[in-house]
Parts: C-alpha cells; sequence; structure tokens
C-alpha cells in the first residue's frame, strides 16, 4: 500500500468521465412550506464539472417516519411547520429558493480509481443558520442522476434510519459528523436481494466536498477548476488561512490535522466506518456515509464488519494508515498547487505527509490519557496505555465497558479484575495517578465525562430497525432517546450489555 506520494502521479484522464447533461424530470410544485430556509448558493459557482443540475424523482405515498426537532431547532427551522413536510422532503416539492443539482466527483474504492458523483443524492442548496454557519441539505435516495451508473438512484428505509441513528449517536458522543433531518418513507419499494420499503434521508452537512472531488479535477486535468475549488473549499471552511503566504499547503496541512483528530475519536469510541474510501472522506473533517458502518464490542484490533471488505483494508486498527492513504491521494491532486517545480512540489506533500503520524498519535494519546484519567502527560503513557489495550484484546474483554469499569473512583483503589496480568498493570495505574497533581476523584470525573456508558449496540439497532420497518417505531425512538446522552451513569442495563453469548457474526451492509 503507497502511502507517500510518487513523484509519477498516475495519470487518471483516462478514467475520467465528463458528465454535462442535465436530467429531465417533472418539474416540481415550489413547496408552500417555509420553515425559514435561508439558502444560498455558493457551489454552483464554481465549474460547471463539480455539478450536474437535475430534479428529485417524485414517489407516491411520501409520509415523515421521523423528523429531527432539535437540530432542525439548531439550524432556525421551525419544527412546526416541518412536521407537515413529506413532500417537501420526498422531493415532490422544492423549497421556495432551492436550485437543485447532483455533484460530480471520483474516488478510490478499496484501492481503485474510478468516476462516481451523486449517484441518488440531491443537493437542494446551502442553509444559513441564524448564526452564519453554512450547511448543505442534501436529499439522499431521492432518484436517478448522471452519475448513477445503471444503479436506481433509491434507497430503503432500513439502511437511512440506520444512519439516522448512527449519525446522530455520533454527534452526541462529541464526534464532527454530518447530520439527519428527517426520513420520509415513499411508498415504494426498491429491489436489493429482496423487495424492501423506500426511503429518503436529508442530510445536514458542513459540505460534501471529499478528496474525490479533488480527484474529479485533476482526473480531468483541469487545473484552472483544481485552483477554484482548492480556494473555495479553503474559504469555506479554512478561512483562518486567508492571509497564509503558502496558502495550498497550509490548506493540505489543516486537512491533515482535522482527518487525524477524527480518526482518533473513531478509535476512543470503538468506531468502524467499513468504507473509507476517498469519496467518502470529506474536507471538513465530518465523518460521512454510514452504509456498512459499526462499534466494535469486544476489543480486537483487526475488526472488520463489512461483508465487502474481504481483505480488512477497512478494519479497526487501519484506519489511520487507510487515512494517511488517502490523504497522499489529495496530495497528489494539489501537487501543481504546492509548486510549479513538479520535484519541489512532490518534496513538499511527502513532507507534509510527514507529520501524519505524529498528529494522530499526538490526538489519540491525548484522548486515551483522558479515558484513563491521566491529566498530565509522562513519556510512558503510551506503553501503560498498550499494555492495558493489549491485556484487553488477550482477555476478549468488552472495550466500552472495560473502560467505563475504570472509570469508578473505586476501581482505581481496589483491581477490578481478578488477573495477574491486569493486577500488574493496576498496580502500574495507580502509581502513575498518584503522580500527577489531581485527586482519584478528579480522576474519575475526568474519566467518565471521555468514557461512553452507552454506544449504538450493533444488535440494539438491528432490533430498532426490525421493529421500524414493520411499523413499530418505539423501539428506535427508545434507543435514540438513551443514546442522547451517551455519558449518563443511568442507562438502561440493557443498551449497555454486549451481544447475547452464542449471538452470530455481525455483519453490515451499503445498501447499495
Amino acid at each position: 500500500m503507497c502511502l507517500c506520494v510518487d513523484a509519477a502521479f498516475r495519470d487518471l484522464k483516462q478514467s475520467a468521465i465528463h458528465l454535462t447533461c442535465t436530467m429531465r424530470t417533472a418539474d416540481q410544485e415550489i413547496s408552500n412550506i417555509d420553515p425559514g430556509w435561508k439558502w444560498d448558493h455558493s457551489y454552483l459557482q464554481l465549474p460547471a464539472l463539480f455539478f450536474t443540475r437535475v430534479r428529485p424523482t417524485p414517489v407516491e405515498r411520501p409520509h415523515t417516519v421521523i423528523l429531527n426537532r432539535p437540530l432542525a431547532q439548531s439550524l432556525g427551522l421551525d419544527p412546526a411547520a416541518l412536521e407537515t413536510g413529506a413532500t417537501l422532503f420526498a422531493g415532490n416539492e422544492l423549497p421556495h429558493g432551492a436550485a437543485p443539482i447532483a455533484q460530480a466527483y471520483a474516488g478510490h474504492q478499496f484501492g481503485h480509481f474510478t468516476s462516481l458523483g451523486d449517484g441518488r443524492a440531491i443537493l437542494l442548496g446551502e442553509h444559513l443558520s441564524p448564526g452564519g454557519q453554512r450547511f448543505d441539505i442534501q436529499l439522499k435516495g431521492s432518484g436517478r442522476t448522471p452519475y448513477s451508473r445503471g444503479g436506481d438512484g433509491r434507497a430503503a428505509l432500513g439502511p437511512m434510519l440506520r444512519e439516522y441513528i448512527i449519525s446522530e449517536a455520533m454527534h452526541a458522543l462529541g464526534i464532527p459528523t454530518t447530520r439527519s433531518l428527517a426520513v420520509v418513507a415513499t411508498g415504494e419499494e426498491v429491489i436489493r436481494q429482496e423487495m424492501l420499503p423506500g426511503a429518503i434521508l436529508t442530510r445536514v452537512a458542513a459540505s460534501h466536498i471529499r478528496v474525490g472531488t479533488f480527484q474529479h479535477a485533476a482526473a480531468l486535468d483541469d487545473s484552472a477548476a483544481l485552483r477554484a475549488l482548492a480556494d473555495y473549499t479553503r474559504q469555506r471552511h479554512f478561512p483562518e488561512l486567508g492571509h497564509s503566504e503558502t496558502p495550498h499547503y497550509d490548506f493540505f496541512q489543516a486537512v491533515m490535522e482535522r482527518q487525524a483528530a477524527l480518526i482518533a475519536q473513531w478509535l476512543h469510541v470503538g468506531f468502524i466506518h467499513g468504507v473509507m474510501n476517498t469519496d467518502n472522506m470529506a474536507l471538513s473533517g465530518e465523518t460521512i456515509d454510514y452504509g456498512p458502518c459499526a462499534f466494535m464490542d469486544d476489543y480486537e484490533p483487526e475488526t472488520v464488519f463489512s461483508s465487502i471488505d474481504r481483505q480488512g483494508r477497512y478494519a479497526y486498527s487501519s484506519q489511520p494508515q487507510i487515512a494517511r492513504w488517502n490523504l497522499a491521494r489529495l496530495a497528489e491532486t494539489l501537487l501543481p498547487l504546492f509548486h510549479e517545480d513538479r520535484k519541489i512540489a512532490v518534496d513538499l506533500a511527502n513532507e507534509a505527509l510527514g507529520t501524519f503520524e505524529s498528529r494522530f498519535q499526538g490526538h489519540w494519546l491525548r484522548g486515551m490519557r483522558s479515558k484513563l484519567g491521566l491529566c498530565t502527560a509522562e513519556s510512558e503513557d503510551a506503553a501503560l496505555i498498550q499494555e492495558l489495550l493489549d491485556w484487553m484484546h488477550r482477555s476478549h474483554l468488552d472495550f466500552t465497558n472495560t473502560f467505563r469499569t475504570l472509570s469508578d473512583a473505586a476501581a482505581m483503589a481496589e483491581p477490578t479484575f481478578v488477573d495477574m496480568d491486569f493486577l500488574t498493570w493496576h498496580g502500574k495505574w495507580t502509581d502513575r495517578l498518584t503522580r500527577q497533581p489531581q485527586s482519584l476523584v478528579e480522576a474519575a470525573q475526568t474519566m467518565a465525562a471521555h468514557n461512553p456508558v452507552v454506544i449504538p449496540r450493533n444488535h440494539k439497532v438491528e432490533e430498532a430497525l426490525s421493529a421500524a420497518v414493520t411499523g413499530d417505531l418505539s423501539v428506535m425512538h427508545r434507543l435514540l432517546e438513551v443514546l442522547a446522552t451517551p455519558y449518563a451513569a443511568t442507562a438502561p442495563a440493557e443498551y449497555t450489555a454486549p451481544p447475547p453469548a452464542g449471538s452470530a457474526r455481525y455483519q453490515t451492509f451499503c445498501g447499495t
């Protein structure tokens, strides 16, 4: 696996497909529902190769399955008005001021480059919140686009509710993520391995600009478009770099920093993305695309859940290396902007990429120190942490519950597990805790704030989805209620327990 930029940057032009057609559908009516949208369309100022104007395909009998009222309120929208917005969330009607497009991008999928684009998603535009923040509002599952590549452009209810649940759980855990505003059922069925009820998700994101968006411009060898995209993305997500003397190089370093922090946060809670293709790495630093993702139960570094990841490319412990690989692909596209001399540009890219490991380790170590109540830094902390993880691995212990058990002040004073290896480690840990000025109670408070009681346990998520697709939403609503306060010590035991002994190996699927 190549992790650095090579001077022999691959020529992707033969793989690029530039689709400029506009799909025609029946003209949608403009919705008379006005919850307070404040639309802007800065992305449309980019060259036309980055998008195609296209309207959603209307559905038969849309009805709202779930509306995220707290998110609506934070966006400055009126939840009461949105309660009647099924036709809007389905794309049957368009909000006044929307300018729907499908975005074009490319990507390395499991290491293989291909041209992609929004094959089943349509961006309505950018909404400006009361605080002046800019958010993409996207309909996912809204019908075919020029980038559908033979697909139906639709989505099933189960995967859309899954994205709603997991993305809201990630938000509650404090991890940067796209969010879900609503899910509507379409009243139609989609064909996968079986007939499934269709649905459309309304996704909210800081933006949908991906590593693959830059790869698209590079593959078309359009230097003007590439520069325009880089300038736009930098100004939108990293305005602090406005006066930089080396703006594109500093932009790349800022993207690396956000990705290093994000991946470390994933590892802190046992999250496995499952499909870390370059088109699923958002330059905003948000987690995006919740297809085959899942949370680890027993600590096993090589855990893979995705049914299509047969080689373990995107295993739990491989995610930092894959992030670096993806960032190397981004660096390849930015070479012309780093320096006009290609050799100097490659050297600059490799110099920057060489810092990723230390960036990630810094974020990971700080988070792991907090999970163990270590409020100061010592040189042997990394070894102490790894010793605990190795013991957890050998003992097949639950990742989340083990750390939460250690978060109790009493557990710091008296060993919780009767095991010689653990007792040895516990002695080192308690000695380490005494060498910092914070009391055990203060250390326990730090741990409680960084070790969730509940995560979206895979079997509980499946339980909620199974009930929801048959019309019983109560199981999902109860799960969402518990996941909204993941650090609360009052979580019901059924949501903190790992899957029952003897359960079949859990697998996830893409949903396309």
